[in-house]
């Protein structure tokens, strides 16, 4: 048996500042397009780095193997639900149930009531979508074209749009980041939507007041005629019918009756096939080019849908950029991050050295609201030095989850504060990727929209508030 030998605090954060130094080399060469391959190629040389040190820590390439493919099963489950999430979206885009959520969103939209109601359809949009960037790259262009009629400043009418979108992205089961915290941190998917309606709730009203409030004082009128744009293209591709939401309600229902993640996304993605045959049967063929054979034709369009791009050309731009999904290719990106991410951890995890390095941080948290406070900040951390949202839910993950399990503290703890810190402070750093991609969409400068962004900025505090209280703190043995 070869000695190993207990690495140092020094030694653990060395592959931790080689990972930050090259993702900070991709954000300069590759900007919003580092998540695309280059932190993958990151991670992995990060963890070939950490596998080197291990190495000389008396580990064998065996041991260090047998680590790697631990971390990557502990993560299989989210890489399951992942393809089965691409599948939905595809089949609820093709049968309008998309389509409805975000036409019917819209409708609420109030000239009086503008801030309080852009906020709650970016929420709304996202929420059908899963994606804070889609909705900023559509609703939310059309709606800083609504806020400049009305005179409404650039920076007030962006930091609804996005604490908006970034409730939908965090709530939505379609997110990407909505699954990788759960995987990172050892719950389920659905465990930790419904835990985080806790902090989230509170968070997302306390925004909405605001801008109730807010824009009760503004005196403006607006033109609507872009938002009436918008639901017109999507009214003259899709037949909507309010009996296209009774898919959606079948899988709440399922969630809500504790049914696991894949059974219910399953039958989410089926009934959206059927309701595509029943309520969309003039796509049917456009998606699937068959127009011979119906019965093939509509087998292939809501097998294309499952699985690969799919997308609906109305003539509007922005409606278009709206209406397309990748299936379960368009995960395969995503799934890739995971499993390096899982690499890397795996390495790091296994040679002791995420052990040491939150250890040395613990030693500092001597209570439940202390541990998370050192969790909310080590993500905020890597978003501000990492520049990736992914990356500050990763890491931030893998390094506190045996502490929180030692505390006997449940996972769901742990995924709740990736989320309320990770994700929804990465658009409030101008490098980070999100802050670059969300400032270029809206047009908006970052540091003129951050001040609005109430939801992100109330978020982290929210969970950390709720950790030195003690409120809906779950235990283990809970």
């Amino acid at each position: 048996m070869t000695d190993k030998k207990e690495p140092s605090f020094i030694l653990s954060l060395l592959p931790l500042l080689f990972l930050v130094l090259l993702l900070v080399f991709n954000v300069i060469i590759y900007s919003g397009d580092s998540s695309y391959g280059p932190n993958q190629i990151a991670l992995l040389l990060s963890a070939a780095f950490a596998a080197v040190l291990s190495l000389r820590l008396g580990f064998t390439w065996s041991e260090i193997e047998k680590a790697i493919v631990k971390s990557i099963s502990s993560a299989m489950a989210a890489i399951l639900i992942l393809l089965m999430i691409g599948a939905l979206s595809g089949t609820w885009l093709i049968s309008g149930i998309v389509p409805a959520m975000i036409y019917y969103g819209l409708e609420i939209l109030n000239p009086t009531i503008f801030l309080f109601a852009a906020c709650i359809v970016s929420a709304v949009v996202s929420l059908a979508t899963g994606s804070s960037w889609s909705t900023a790259a559509t609703v939310g262009i059309a709606l800083i074209g609504i806020g400049k009629a009305m005179g409404i400043h650039d920076g007030l009418v962006a930091g609804a749009i996005i604490s908006g979108a970034y409730f939908g992205d965090k709530m939505s089961p379609l997110s990407d980041t909505t699954n990788l915290a759960p995987a990172m941190a050892g719950t389920n998917l659905f465990t930790h939507i419904r835990y985080m309606t806790y902090t989230t709730g509170p968070s997302i009203s306390i925004a909405l007041i605001i801008f109730l409030i807010w824009g009760l004082t503004l005196d403006a009128s607006a033109d609507l005629n872009q938002v009436a744009s918008v639901q017109e293209a999507i009214q003259t591709k899709f037949n909507l019918n309010l009996a296209l939401f009774i898919v959606p309600a079948v899988v709440i229902f399922l969630i809500i009756k504790k049914v696991p993640a894949l059974p219910a996304l399953l039958v989410g993605s089926l009934f959206g096939g059927v309701s595509a045959l029943i309520f969309q049967p003039h796509l049917i063929d456009t998606i699937s080019g068959i127009s011979d054979d119906s019965l093939k034709s509509a087998y292939a369009a809501i097998l294309k849908a499952m699985f690969t791009d799919v997308s609906i050309t109305t003539g509007n731009t922005t409606v278009d950029e709206l209406l397309t999904s990748g299936g379960m290719a368009g995960m395969l990106n995503t799934i890739w991050l995971i499993l390096s991410a899982m690499v890397f951890g795996g390495v790091l995890e296994g040679a002791g050295m995420l052990k040491r390095i939150a250890s040395e941080i613990v030693k500092l948290a001597h209570s439940t609201g202390s541990l998370v406070a050192s969790t909310a900040a080590t993500c905020f951390t890597f978003n501000v030095t990492a520049s990736d949202q992914y990356i500050a839910i990763v890491v931030p993950g893998r390094m506190f989850s045996s502490a929180y399990k030692e505390r006997g503290l449940a996972p769901e703890n742990l995924s709740r504060t990736l989320e309320d810190s990770g994700t929804v402070t990465s658009v409030l750093i101008p490098w980070n990727t999100c802050g670059a991609y969300q400032s270029s969409v809206l047009g908006v400068a970052t540091l003129a929209y951050l001040p609005y962004c109430f939801f992100n900025l109330v978020s982290p505090f929210m969970t950390i508030l709720f950790a030195y209280l003690k409120i809906k703190i779950r235990k283990l043995e809970e």
